[in-house]
């Protein structure tokens, strides 16, 4: 099975992905992986996506998909596998998931392992549309998921319209959060919410203890970042035992 190319005559767009760890802190695992894009010489994801126009949106994210859960089998892992899709290339979700049933079928691939995310920088402009996506993934038991919420256009009024299973905190509201009382106080707010609408909360872009303390005492138990592992290329990073202690 090829797990390392795409289909140059349905894209014209070769590449591969690396993994990067979720890691549930206090159970001391691993809770899931995140694809993300790559070439096939492990070029950045801008490399990759600086080559998807228009016309190529939907092919690219119907394959990177396929390619993601092909890998992601491959490497035998159970953990939750994280995907991220573009709103703006699903035209009808009801057709356009077919080929990810598919291919979970194919490969006996369990749907609720799958986690769809949507980046909140993108800008979303029919809320009603990205709803109906969601709608319908939820039908198939995938779990669905914010990225960077905090960061982009639409912020809670996003929650007020529809809840995904996960809100994944932008990392620019973590970065040295330990040292800034007004990001906390913001973070504060966006956890009180989300665990009024029982949403989960990954913090991302994880990178020192005293971030990682900060969020812990916050009652966050889901993160993301180099602190804990940076991406592998086609493969899946350890999680060194010591980076579920917190250290005086």
């Amino acid at each position: 099975m090829n797990c390392g190319k795409c289909n140059p005559q349905q894209l014209g767009i070769d590449f591969s992905m690396a993994f990067q760890p979720i890691v549930a802190f206090n159970e001391k695992r691993t809770w899931g992986y995140e694809t993300l894009v790559r070439g096939v010489n492990n070029e950045p994801a801008s490399f990759i996506l600086d080559q998807v126009n228009e016309s190529k949106v939907h092919s690219f994210d119907q394959i990177i998909r396929s390619r993601s859960i092909r890998l992601a089998h491959s490497l035998q892992f159970d953990q939750i596998l994280s995907i991220n899709f573009l709103p703006n290339a699903v035209y009808k979700p009801e057709n356009c998931i077919q080929s990810t049933l598919k291919v979970c079928d194919e490969l006996g691939f369990d749907k609720k392992r799958i986690m769809f995310e949507v980046t909140e920088i993108e800008k979303i402009t029919d809320h009603a549309h990205l709803k109906n996506i969601f709608t319908e993934y939820k039908k198939h038991q995938f779990l669905t998921a914010i990225d960077d919420f905090g960061a982009g256009y639409s912020g809670l009024n996003l929650l007020a319209e529809w809840q995904p299973d996960i809100i994944k905190l932008d990392m620019n509201l973590i970065r040295d959060i330990d040292q800034n009382k007004t990001k906390q106080l913001i973070v504060k707010s966006i956890l009180d919410v989300c665990n009024g609408l029982n949403i989960k909360v990954i913090s991302e872009g994880i990178e020192t203890v005293g971030e990682l303390s900060v969020m812990v005492d916050f009652g966050v138990d889901l993160f993301q970042g180099y602190y804990f592992a940076k991406p592998l290329f086609e493969n899946l990073p350890v999680v060194p035992e010591a980076c579920f202690t917190l250290h005086a």
